[in-house]
């Protein structure tokens, strides 16, 4: 029998409790690794971009190395991974999107100066470490050289994101029995997500087939499986993403996706029918799009398509690479 890991997993986005929806699918990870038999303690700081909350977290995770026997040390997101930095153990970085792609600004939509010096920051610590994890294949054009680099998506809790009666889901949210809805699902203030673009596109299909914009913002994580049994579709117009978790539980829920091409989504929907990836980024171009999945009017075959990301494979690859990373940290000592 193998001895049990421990695991220092340290990461600058965490769920707030009652908060809205964002990073749940770190804390999903990290209960699913310790459900499958890996001891993992969590490290979660606000860095909000302050030097001195760094210093004061790079001091606070000393202590927990001092404190307590580890054998890795697990970085959500490369910026994180500057508190493995020297290394005392070996570490595992997962990159996840912002933070190797660089940092849009939430009020003007474009990629700030202090993204480019994250994105230095996490190509240094991606080099630096015993392993890399990506969500999506196409964040490796970011890491030149680099060419160990494990890509594995966050997973999907298929007991969460579950079927559920379309009357029944509109029922409990107090929504409407008789229209069409379409689904926004983030941050409308977010410039990234490009908000008033979803609203633009529905506005323009509206002038031939009626329907409503429900923003799914602000509410329970929990809550979400019921807005996607809920909705008729989910539209998705994001200028930058590493692999969108939304995306992926919209298919868990068998609810049609209409998209820009960002991230994997091509990967993920290109074979479903009832699905769309836009052939272009205008309104327009999104709201015939719309127009199409609505007339179809059936849910998709997009739980089968996901099924090999439930969280307990990608816990069971997570795992995976933690071995191989002390392996190979073991093997250059």
């Amino acid at each position: 029998m193998r001895p049990q890991l421990k695991v220092l997993m340290v990461t600058t986005n965490w769920p707030a409790p009652g908060g809205p929806r964002t990073s749940h699918f770190i804390k999903r990870q990290a209960d699913f690794l310790q459900a499958a038999g890996v001891d993992v303690d969590v490290f979660h700081f606000q860095a909000q971009k302050n030097v001195a909350r760094y210093v004061k977290a790079w001091l606070a995770v000393r202590r927990k190395l001092r404190s307590k026997r580890y054998d890795l040390i697990h970085a959500q997101f490369g910026q994180s991974g500057l508190m493995a930095l020297p290394k005392r153990l070996p570490y595992v970085v997962t990159l996840r999107g912002s933070d190797i792609l660089g940092t849009v600004s939430d009020r003007s939509g474009r990629y700030t100066a202090a993204g480019k010096i994250n994105q230095r920051i996490s190509q240094m610590v991606a080099a630096k470490a015993d392993a890399v994890i990506l969500v999506s294949e196409h964040m490796q054009a970011n890491l030149p050289g680099l060419e160990r680099c494990n890509i594995i998506p966050s997973g999907i809790d298929f007991d969460l994101f579950r079927i559920v009666p379309r009357d029944e889901a509109r029922r409990q949210l107090g929504l409407p029995l008789d229209e069409r809805l379409v689904l926004f699902v983030g941050n409308p203030r977010q410039a990234r997500k490009r908000y008033q673009l979803a609203k633009a596109a529905v506005d323009l299909l509206n002038d031939r087939l009626p329907a409503r914009l429900v923003v799914g913002w602000g509410v329970p994580h929990t809550d979400i499986p019921l807005y996607m049994a809920a909705c008729d579709a989910l539209i998705f117009t994001s200028m930058q993403e590493g692999s969108p978790n939304v995306v992926k539980e919209a298919l868990a829920c068998n609810l049609p996706v209409v998209s820009v091409a960002v991230g994997d989504v091509e990967q993920r929907i290109r074979d479903i029918e009832g699905c769309e990836l836009c052939r272009d980024e205008a309104p327009e171009s999104i709201a015939a799009a719309l127009e199409r999945v609505l007339q179809r009017g059936k849910r998709v075959e997009g739980r089968k398509s996901v099924e090999h990301l439930s969280e307990t494979s990608i816990t069971q690859q997570v795992i995976s690479v933690y071995r191989s990373a002390l392996s190979a940290a073991c093997a250059t000592r």
